[in-house]
């Protein structure tokens, strides 16, 4: 082959290169960046007090950090939903590299409390085995993202 087809080879080989680098660093940097933070749940029809209370009485309230030990005991409170990631618009934000930006909630739903993974790259897994629907939370349950690990408290 003559000489100018294989430098015209090498720039072309090396311009694929560059373009599999840029998307690359791309990538990282939108899964670096929190995402938008959420808008307000829909408004609900106003429930009796009597129906909020009983609702709110069974299973856990909160969920309590085991590991990592840098954050044991940090605890969040249960409300109607709350969701588990990486990202800034998380009501539990955790700094672990193996968590996704939105990694899972925990909602209520028909007086009971329930955990879903929200289809991150490495589960979520309850009392050590992986949710593939939405599970129903109990006090004592641990619940893994990633390293970090929580158990569900009163």
């Amino acid at each position: 082959m003559p000489e100018s087809v294989l430098t015209v080879l090498k720039f072309c080989f090396l311009a694929l290169i560059y373009l599999f680098l840029y998307r690359v660093v791309r990538v990282v940097i939108a899964e670096m960046r929190a995402p938008a933070p959420a808008a307000p749940p829909p408004a609900r029809p106003a429930a009796t007090p009597r129906a909020d209370t009983s609702s709110r009485s069974r299973g856990p309230r909160s969920i309590r950090i085991v590991e990592p030990a840098a954050r044991r005991g940090e605890t969040f409170t249960l409300d109607d939903e709350i969701t588990i990631g990486r990202g800034g618009g998380c009501g539990m934000v955790l700094d672990d590299t193996f968590v996704s930006q939105v990694h899972a909630r925990v909602f209520r739903r028909d007086g009971g409390v329930y955990i879903e993974d929200l289809g991150s790259r490495n589960g979520t897994l309850l009392n050590g085995r992986p949710l593939s629907t939405a599970q129903r939370l109990r006090r004592g349950d641990r619940v893994q993202f990633g390293r970090t690990v929580a158990e569900a408290t009163r």
